[in-house]
């Protein structure tokens, strides 16, 4: 098996190897029901002529030549999480690929061709599972039926295995190459010919699988957005205004262009307010010979600022009055029962905020993208989670016709949601416009520490009452933040219904009265999506107040989110919801079900796998959390040690998670190894302020993540087996570490965490 992601100067001759078909589109029904379609396109015409090798293009994410070669092209974005990986597997799987001979290829961004591209949301599994074994069962069919011809034997008494065709009744065997000329000739079968394997065949679904890009990761070859060149390239770095929705009142560029290979200053006017999620920011470039030079010319800019209606925010200022409308009526986003009823018939009644930051995504390759405009064209090179809306972007920005914009995604340095937005190859297409270069516009760390796309900061209130037989009678959320939605719209001061459904309205507990209430919230930055998104702030409270409610019921964690649990169902909420409806992560409930079973399951299994209750040394103890994200089931449990000077460790955390049919177990693993160093470092020590309306930090020792001492050092990850549709696992490890760490060290020190980040000092 070999990958393959190109180097700028390679991509004409790579890209040539993929060929989309010219005959027989078909539309696979499964796509079509979420509003995607994928082409699945046979070839007849890529004869071999002479010598010439031949391709016989099965479909667009398949190809296989006459030298037996198969050729599976990833079409999402790989950022670590494994998806170049996972769905070409699922293909190889299916067809009966030698997987160590497969060759995979990178898509550059194009929707006729690949349909849905934006890789975040922690979809990619989940939305591509079915068709890519339709894919690779369809190319088997028209293989086998290519041997069976050959043979004159019943295609039934075929099948495939290490990239040939085998009769094991008569014993012939015969190599996918040898019979491209013949599958290629032969109808485009339907789906109702198609068989699936049965999931007993699968050599690697459900099996770990190292990911393609391994060996170039680890020597140093994989090519990286920040690794893109092309001859004559120039470097740009942007000095960006300061606050949110100010502009450039003027610029001295003298000194500037001063500085030795500083070859152009040029102005970039931003979107204002609201600032957009596809547009720079104001600013002023300077392009260089080289990165070093490029640096030194922003230095010597001379630029007055006009910093706009932002200029005196205060974030501490906003997140106080966030907490103090919390206090109010506000409006409601689900009404189960009366709570006002349970709250006067109620024994005990607990009350409590919570307060979560700005969160930066620090992602360790700040962004960058190359530009090339040559002969009315324009290609770029990104590190890009949304290639389509780089090239919608960059072709509007431009004034270009789309079909002249091509962009090569390259590998990812870090995602987490922020390269999902283009502003900055937007910024790169217009400098390369602008100056007549090949552009690229390199991000420094500060840069990204400075004007990120923001987790936005919140301040939750929860009251819950306890009736007079200790059962919870009663749950009333208050939640409050900016939206996602005002970054493009800057009347929207509500949450979405989207991000209501991360954690809030679905509170799966079967307690008599419910009641979710959110307050406005002016955003006064650019306010983004981050791993996991609201999931964050809301689990933390949530989880948090479990643990309260489960001390003041006398009971242990565990058995407290048990018995809330109540029996197995399965829950809509829509019923409940008065105003819009729960988007349950953009699947229909039929498709995936809330099911509360799947949920006491993983409680079980990590209960089990922890020792959950046993005894713990003094300065230890665990903490535990649940929470259903992205439709994955995850239970946590943290177990955390402090010392005499508050310093915390974690020695062990232990997750137990059911995300469907599980497809690569290796990387299941190791996202949930990533997500807990991610959710402790938003836990432990990340936090954005603001002060005048200016971020006040600038690098990773002042927005600082997780250090080797403070890192989970053993990671234990149960995955359930299951024959339920697959789902995500990029982002549902993060929401449940949180509340589980803050509920160990509440039995450890006796202080309740009740604001992020976490701070044991006397006074906090």
């Amino acid at each position: 098996m070999k990958s393959m992601l190109t180097r700028p100067e390679e991509t004409k001759e790579k890209t040539d190897i993929y060929k989309p078909g010219r005959r027989d589109f078909l539309k696979l029904g499964s796509l079509a029901a979420t509003g995607l379609v994928l082409g699945v396109s046979f070839s007849c015409n890529d004869r071999k002529k002479g010598g010439e090798v031949t391709t016989f293009t099965a479909n667009v994410y398949l190809s296989i030549t006459s030298e037996g070669k198969v050729i599976i092209t990833a079409h999402r974005s790989e950022m670590g999480q494994g998806v170049r990986t996972s769905l070409p597997l699922i293909i190889a799987d299916e067809l009966g690929a030698d997987w160590e001979k497969v060759e995979i290829v990178q898509a550059e961004g194009d929707e006729e061709k690949y349909g849905n591209q934006n890789t975040d949301g922690s979809f990619s599994v989940r939305m591509f599972y079915n068709p890519m074994r339709e894919a690779g069962a369809t190319a088997r069919l028209l293989l086998v039926r290519a041997a069976a011809r050959k043979w004159e034997v019943p295609e039934e008494e075929c099948s495939t295995d290490n990239s040939r065709v085998i009769h094991k009744a008569s014993g012939k065997e015969i190599g996918f190459g040898e019979l491209v000329d013949t599958a290629a000739a032969l109808p485009v079968p339907g789906p109702d010919e198609i068989t699936l394997k049965d999931p007993s065949e699968f050599k690697r679904i459900g099996k770990d699988t190292p990911i393609v890009d391994l060996d170039d990761i680890i020597t140093g070859k994989a090519v990286y957005g920040i690794d893109a060149a092309v001859p004559d390239m120039k470097i740009a770095v942007v000095q960006r205004c300061p606050v949110v929705g100010g502009t450039v009142k003027s610029v001295n560029d003298k000194a500037a262009l001063a500085v030795e290979g500083v070859l152009k200053v040029h102005t970039i006017e931003g979107a204002g307010i609201p600032p957009q999620l596809n547009k720079p920011l104001s600013g002023v470039a300077v392009i260089a010979e080289n990165t070093w030079a490029a640096i030194q010319g922003r230095k010597a800019l001379e630029i007055e600022w006009d910093l706009g209606p932002n200029a005196s925010y205060d974030s501490e200022k906003q997140q106080q009055a966030l907490l103090e409308s919390t206090k109010g009526k506000g409006t409601v986003r689900r009404e189960k029962g009366d709570f006002d009823q349970s709250l006067r018939g109620g024994s005990k009644v607990i009350e409590k905020t919570y307060l979560a930051p700005y969160y930066a995504h620090g992602t360790i390759e700040p962004p960058c993208a190359l530009v090339w405009l040559k002969d009315g064209k324009c290609e770029v090179w990104a590190p890009t989670q949304h290639p389509q809306w780089a090239r919608g972007s960059v072709a509007e920005a431009l004034g270009m016709d789309i079909k002249d914009v091509k962009v090569n995604v390259t590998l990812i340095g870090g995602g987490f949601g922020r390269k999902s937005k283009p502003d900055f190859i937007v910024e790169a297409a217009l400098l390369a416009q602008k100056s007549g270069y090949p552009v690229k516009v390199q991000w420094t760390r500060e840069d990204d520490v400075q004007h990120d796309f923001y987790h936005a900061m919140s301040a939750q209130r929860i009251r819950a009452v306890i009736d007079k037989d200790n059962k919870v009678a009663g749950w009333n959320h208050h939640s409050v933040f900016p939206s996602i939605s005002a970054t493009s719209n800057a009347e929207a001061v509500q949450p979405s219904d989207g991000e209501m459904g991360l954690g809030c309205v679905d509170f799966p507990y079967d307690v008599p009265s419910i009641r979710i209430e959110t307050h406005d919230a002016e955003a006064h930055v650019r306010i983004g999506w981050l791993r996991s998104v609201s999931n964050i702030h809301h689990t933390f409270a949530s989880g948090s107040m479990l643990d309260e409610i489960a001390e003041a019921r006398n009971m242990d964690p565990v058995a407290n989110a048990l018995d809330m649990l109540g029996e197995d169902r399965s829950i809509t909420f829509n019923e409940e919801m008065p105003q819009g409806g729960y988007e349950n992560y953009g699947e229909s409930i039929e498709d995936y079900p809330w099911e509360t079973g799947r949920l006491r399951r993983v409680i079980e299994r990590v209960a089990k796998n922890s020792g959950w209750g046993k005894d713990m040394p003094e300065g230890q103890a665990q903490g535990f959390a649940v929470h259903r994200s992205f439709l994955t089931y995850v239970a946590c449990v943290v177990e955390i040690a402090v010392d005499d000077r508050n310093n915390i460790t974690i020695p062990n955390v232990y997750y137990a998670q059911d995300c469907g049919r599980p497809v690569n177990t290796d990387r299941i693993r190791s996202q949930f190894e990533g997500g807990s160093q991610f959710a402790a470092s938003l836990a432990l020590n990340s936090e954005i302020t603001m002060k005048n309306g200016q971020v006040e930090q600038d690098n990773f020792d002042t927005y600082q993540i997780v250090r080797m001492p403070q890192s989970p050092q053993q990671i234990h990850v149960d995955i359930v087996e299951s024959d339920a549709k697959p789902t995500g696992v990029g982002e549902p490890p993060v929401p449940p570490f949180i509340p589980a760490l803050c509920n160990a060290i509440y039995k450890v020190t006796g202080k309740r965490i009740d604001k992020l980040p976490i701070n044991l000092k006397p006074n906090a």
